[in-house]
């Protein structure tokens, strides 16, 4: 699958400020990225780290006043997926280390609270079939709502409501996928069916000793996702994080099919 993508943002700031930038394509072995560029309005400070687990990259700013991103590039995903119903989850003592932070409760995802509905609500299930019958349960019962969410917005606070956007989604996901003992996270993703078109959130499982990649609102598969980073929650994949008071004044994100 390749895509053309192409991101543009524009935000004020009333005062010098840091911000975290992350808005790229990874440049990983299951996607290559040509002809990426990227422009910035002039900034104070600039440089690249390294994203989570090394993967894709954080741009790390200064800026002052406005930052305006243009980004653009060209995403073939190469990525090798497979049906989830045949994985097995991996017994825990053999799992490896660098899964094991995506076990553990994070900020969105107070996964302790899912163990007595995830034992109650899929009974004789495990690995990729329970994952599977978790995301269906979630399209089944929660309604996409804009708007319903915030930055302080958990997973618990979303099981309640039954409504929220797809970092919503992904949290429950991953909280639910942790309470089972599978190790998950968030994946920040550009997505060509993604409505409204917007930069997309969805859940990475570790099966069988692969990280799998699904979305519970339905609307991406792993064939057709550009991975731009991953993280414990959507508190580590931000596109943009800002250290201080900013606005938002424009935002357009493109995700098209196009023919190799």
């Amino acid at each position: 699958m390749q895509l053309a993508i192409h991101t543009r943002l524009d935000y004020g700031f009333p005062e010098p400020t840091a911000v975290i930038l992350q808005v790229e394509a990874a440049m990983i072995p299951e996607q290559d990225v040509s002809q990426p560029w990227i422009g910035l309005s002039p900034v104070e400070h600039f440089a690249r780290v390294p994203g989570q687990d090394s993967i894709g990259e954080r741009i790390m700013l200064r800026v002052a006043e406005r930052l305006t991103v243009d980004y653009h590039a060209t995403v073939n995903v190469q990525r090798i997926t497979r049906d989830l119903a045949d994985l097995p989850a991996m017994p825990l003592h053999l799992l490896p280390g660098p899964t094991v932070p995506y076990l553990l409760e994070s900020r969105y995802c107070p996964s302790h609270s899912f163990e007595r509905f995830v034992a109650g609500e899929f009974p004789g299930l495990s690995g990729g079939a329970l994952i599977l019958a978790m995301s269906d349960y979630l399209r089944a019962n929660f309604r996409y709502v804009a708007g319903v969410s915030t930055s302080a917005t958990t997973a618990i606070d979303t099981f309640v409501s039954r409504e929220g956007v797809c970092r919503d989604y992904a949290h429950v996901l991953i909280a639910m996928a942790r309470a089972a003992q599978i190790p998950a996270r968030i994946a920040s993703v550009y997505a060509p069916d993604v409505s409204p078109p917007d930069f997309h959130a969805v859940c990475e499982v570790f099966l069988a000793g692969e990280w799998h990649l699904v979305d519970p609102t339905g609307m991406a598969t792993g064939a057709d996702m550009a991975k731009i980073g991953i993280g414990r929650d959507a508190a580590d994949v931000s596109f943009l994080t800002s250290f201080g008071y900013t606005w938002l004044n424009s935002q357009e994100i493109s995700v098209t099919r196009e023919t190799a």
